[in-house]
């Protein structure tokens, strides 16, 4: 099995590209977000998940192993194809998703061809206690200590952030530096939003 591919960006077609390795050019079903991370003019690496079945062989690939672990974690729900799960992943990023699926966003879900309102609701329904095992893509980064919350919004958000895979320290600290941007009076899904933001690499 083939699981992960480095070459140059040959072409780009509906639904993938064309991956020249060595001179083999891989036929790669891709998310749009992994074929734009691949360089123009120098090798790059796509994830590659490599599904077989009766008739065909398809090579899928990802920008990075989050994205892959998602879209084995999508293709697991009843409804969710392959092509459905990389619609997902080309109109959300593994930590867009994350925050969608915590915050109960059926509306970033639905903006993914082929995701409907019952569609969404399922995944919801059903990724919600699964999100956080899961990877973002997120780099480790290090952030001075904050007390930790013991109640209100802001409690809530932290726990959400542990939830998602942050440890207590950075989500603490996130939490506290948005609420003093923001005010005491922000709500839970704000607060939520604005630290997922502040803790994206930029």
């Amino acid at each position: 099995m083939i699981g992960k591919l480095r070459g140059r960006l040959d072409s780009v077609h509906e639904g993938g590209c064309i991956l020249d390795v060595n001179g083999v050019g891989y036929l790669v079903a891709a998310s749009s977000r992994a074929v734009a991370a691949l360089p123009q003019d120098a090798a790059g690496t796509l994830w590659i998940e490599t599904v077989v079945r009766e008739d065909a062989i398809t090579l899928y690939g990802f920008a990075d192993a989050a994205e892959r672990d998602w879209f084995r974690l999508l293709t697991g729900i009843q409804g969710v194809g392959p092509k459905v799960a990389l619609g997902l992943l080309s109109a959300l990023s593994p930590r867009d998703l994350a925050a969608a699926i915590l915050e109960g966003d059926r509306g970033s879900l639905t903006r993914a061809p082929g995701v409907g309102p019952k569609l969404a609701v399922r995944l919801l329904s059903e990724l919600r206690e699964k999100v956080g095992g899961m990877p973002t893509g997120d780099a480790a980064f290090v952030v001075p200590a904050a007390p930790t919350p013991e109640h209100g919004a802001a409690a809530d958000a932290v726990s959400a952030l542990l939830n998602l895979g942050w440890r207590r320290p950075e989500a603490a600290s996130v939490v506290a530096r948005v609420q003093d941007r923001l005010g005491e009076g922000a709500d839970l899904n704000t607060l939520i939003r604005e630290s997922l933001k502040e803790m994206a690499p930029r």
